[in-house]
């Protein structure tokens, strides 16, 4: 892992970074926050230079468009996933470990406001035909749900999934709660526990508990 993938993942450009590198982390940090809070459609490029402290023409120069800094935006956010997500390497070879990893990554999300509102408001947006952002989600939906799929078939195959399942339909009925949880702890953050109604629902779903 490079110091730049290291940086991004913290949010934060270190201080012996080159200028330029330190300049682009900062402008990457202050949009990843400025499209989770207003959108990308609503976050002009003058908003988001005055957000950083540089020049139109000093973002223009690490980002000629506002499409190359939402591209930059999203690797940094899928970054911060598998820093988080795939830390035993385990987690794309066994079941219960891809869901015990699925577990700690709600849970570092709910520790950070900003990551979930990029998500939601921006893959809100992606649906329309036109946005930057939709190829991305379309295929980090399809990865996603392949990802699981593989898991649910691992636990299928080792008897651990409750009769009652279908492994047909799993994947996209756990995503789609996640995506709900996340909508609904936006909304009330006091209220909704995300990895605690993740976990309940896994227990109705695998027969052991899930580490």
């Amino acid at each position: 892992m490079t110091k730049a993938a290291g940086a991004a993942r913290q949010g934060t450009a270190p201080r012996n970074y080159p200028k330029g590198e330190r300049r682009r982390a900062q402008i990457i940090e202050a949009a990843f926050t400025a499209f989770g809070q207003v959108g990308y459609r609503n976050a002009s490029m003058v908003q988001l230079a005055a957000a950083c402290g540089v020049s139109r023409a000093g973002l223009l120069h690490h980002f000629p468009t506002k499409e190359s800094l939402l591209e930059a935006v999203l690797e940094q956010r899928e970054r911060q996933d598998d820093a988080h997500f795939f830390r035993t390497g385990a987690a794309d070879r066994d079941g219960l470990e891809y869901f015990a990893s699925m577990v700690r990554l709600v849970a570092h999300n709910q520790a950070n406001p900003v990551i979930v509102s990029l998500f939601a408001v921006l893959s809100s947006e992606a649906t329309a035909a036109d946005h930057p952002a939709r190829p991305y989600f379309v295929a980090r939906y399809e990865r996603a749900r392949g990802q699981m799929q593989s898991a649910i078939d691992d636990l299928s195959a080792r008897g651990l999934l409750r009769p009652h399942v279908d492994p047909s339909t799993l994947a996209a009925d756990l995503i789609s709660l996640i995506d709900g949880l996340q909508v609904q702890w936006l909304l009330s953050p006091e209220t909704i526990d995300m990895p605690r109604h993740l976990r309940n629902v896994l227990r109705t779903v695998i027969g052991v508990e899930v580490p």
